[in-house]
């Protein structure tokens, strides 16, 4: 029987991106498959880390022991607080040293080039390397040096990258958004700052996005910080409830597809 290429984006939030884990879960377990995936930031985490092949149970391990202790190195600031040494090796330690034309399934990974001001999108070279520069917040990580460009955090050009999904081939675009707008945010730190102005800024944008995607996905992890890498699992079974709350919606998609064509 023929059926659509699926294809996921999978959007910036920090440490709330972990819910992606719970909706790709639930997704495998329904039967839907997964057969492309574009992410920003924490999604392009995600993404790179189910693309290379890392199994659900081990990857759900692999989130609960994610603490900020393992990844951050402080440095003198002059273009961020963290230096992110750590991060990138811990990210080519458990992608195996792989490039992105390596993973099982093609991973897109969203980046922005912050003299060009234009999103920059990998989909062939180093993991490590494209992650760090999709994760690299503006004034928090140093931004990545590649290629002759300063790269810094996808979410900042493309926070749900539903467009990027759809010109690697998708038919079908299930898009996840963890990055809402937490109204009477707790703001205590310049992390705090950062995070929320870039929530708010892509506020709107991210409406487009909603109308361009087949399914928008939105798990309710906005009372979670994005900067605290605690309560993991509340995340990623927020993630597994909300995905299951779309699957007849998905099945829906798929079955009108296959009518049309």
């Amino acid at each position: 029987m023929v059926r659509p290429k699926i294809g996921l984006a999978l959007g910036s939030g920090g440490a709330r991106g972990f819910a992606h884990l719970g909706v790709i879960k639930v997704l495998r377990e329904a039967g839907i498959p997964v057969d492309l995936i574009a992410g920003s930031s924490m999604g392009a985490l995600v993404a790179c880390f189910y693309g290379a092949g890392i199994d659900m149970d081990r990857l759900y391990k692999l989130s609960g022991a994610f603490k900020r202790k393992y990844y951050l190195d402080f440095t003198v600031p002059k273009m961020g607080f963290i230096a992110g040494n750590r991060i990138k090796e811990f990210i080519r330690l458990f992608t195996h040293g792989k490039n992105l034309e390596e993973l099982d399934i093609p991973v897109a990974v969203v980046a922005t080039d912050l003299i060009a001001g234009e999103k920059v999108i990998f989909r062939d070279g180093p993991i490590s390397e494209a992650v760090r520069a999709s994760i690299s917040i503006p004034g928090i990580l140093v931004p990545e040096k590649l290629n002759g460009r300063i790269l810094v955090d996808g979410g900042v050009a493309d926070r749900v990258p539903v467009s990027v999904v759809k010109e690697m081939g998708a038919d079908i675009v299930i898009a996840v958004d963890v990055a809402k707008v937490k109204k009477n945010a707790e703001i205590t730190s310049i992390f705090d700052v950062i995070m929320q102005s870039i929530d708010i800024m892509q506020k709107e944008l991210v409406i487009s996005r909603e109308a361009a995607s087949d399914i928008m996905i939105r798990p309710h992890v906005e009372m979670y910080s994005s900067r605290a890498f605690t309560n993991i699992e509340e995340i990623i079974k927020i993630g597994e409830d909300e995905a299951r709350k779309h699957l007849s919606q998905i099945q829906n998609v798929i079955d009108q597809w296959r009518e049309t064509e």
